[in-house]
């Protein structure tokens, strides 16, 4: 009998033994599993603070100190707000494919969002649907993309137009004969300085006749070309006004080659040493200038706020302003004007 008493306590105790082992065991695994989660979260959360937020800029071309201002302010966004950027644009304002390319090299890359200034909207719809179709956010800038564009940072340029138009008035005295020599008839923005002109001079200026419309795609040579010959066919033009820094300079050229300058007005648009050195001494009238590293800066800025589901507005009006000798030192025009 002693000895089954004694066994028994022997089973009890190893019972006892196995079952407190369980519930330790049990006790262990949720603060085990707890653990494993809050370092995952942590990781993750190294992950975040470690990725790489890319947001590629596409403009329309390189070389000329607008986009290089564009660039600059760009490049302070990125800074600001700890983003990686690329900057690039064909070497022409026409060369259409080659910023299909460069766009489809760029969404390769992975980004979160991309800035446009399209050469040719219809020609990069397709790419831009389908990185919208794959959560990439799509900012337009200067010339932009139109409808493609979840937000869009550039200069009304309409408005810029009529500014234009409204300073061309008051040169004429509001009469006389103009001509226009623009720098293309697809980027939206050349086209909107255009319309603007032209609309608001035969809208509002009925003894303003627009005579001769063409373009010379920008260039210097071509348009310097387009202007001696608008003035062989249209002796009695008392004014032009051109669309672009290309477009100005070569029709500075032209007329200067003409001996015409004397005999014909002339108001540009953008800015450059050429350009600024002719307005201080008279032989150009006056410009429309933009606010290019406003237009850079933003551009990136709404980019990161998209990607981080912040509200932007759709359209932000970096600004334009009528610039001449009298008033080109001033402190709010001198910084937009570029070399």
């Amino acid at each position: 009998m002693k000895r089954l008493i004694i066994s028994l306590l022997v089973v009890f105790a190893m019972v006892f033994s196995i079952v407190g082992c369980g519930s330790k065991k049990d006790e262990d695994t949720p603060k085990d599993d707890e653990s494993k989660e809050e370092k995952a979260e942590e990781k993750a959360e190294e992950s975040d603070s470690d990725e790489e937020i890319y947001i590629p800029v596409v403009a329309l071309g390189y070389g000329h100190q607008f986009w290089q201002a564009v660039r600059a302010g760009s490049e302070e966004a990125a800074e600001k707000y700890g983003v990686t950027i690329t900057f690039e644009g064909p070497e022409e304002e026409t060369m259409v494919d080659k910023q299909v390319d460069m766009v489809k090299t760029a969404l390769a890359k992975k980004p979160v969002a991309i800035c446009v200034a399209a050469i040719d909207i219809e020609a990069l719809r397709p790419i831009l649907d389908e990185a919208k179709a794959d959560g990439v956010h799509v900012v337009g800038f200067d010339s932009g993309v139109g409808d493609l564009a979840d937000a869009t940072a550039t200069t009304d340029s309409y408005a810029a137009g009529v500014l234009a138009a409204e300073n061309a008035n008051r040169l004429l005295d509001g009469k006389g004969k103009i001509g226009i020599v623009g720098h293309s008839q697809t980027v939206v923005d050349a086209v909107a300085r255009v319309d603007g002109f032209v609309e608001t001079v035969e809208k509002d200026y009925p003894d303003l006749e627009i005579v001769d419309i063409q373009y010379g795609d920008g260039d210097h040579l071509k348009s310097a070309d387009v202007a001696k010959g608008m003035m062989q066919a249209n002796s009695d033009i008392e004014l032009i006004y051109t669309s672009n820094e290309g477009a100005c300079v070569g029709t500075y050229n032209g007329l200067k080659e003409a001996g015409l300058l004397d005999k014909v007005k002339l108001i540009g648009f953008d800015s450059s040493a050429a350009m600024k050195e002719a307005i201080r001494n008279g032989e150009i009238e006056g410009a429309i200038t933009q606010d290019p590293v406003s237009m850079g800066y933003l551009a990136v800025e709404i980019a990161y706020k998209l990607y981080k589901g912040e509200p932007v507005e759709e359209m932000i009006d970096t600004g334009c302003y009528y610039y001449d000798a009298s008033n080109m030192d001033d402190p709010e025009i001198a910084p937009l004007l570029y070399d």
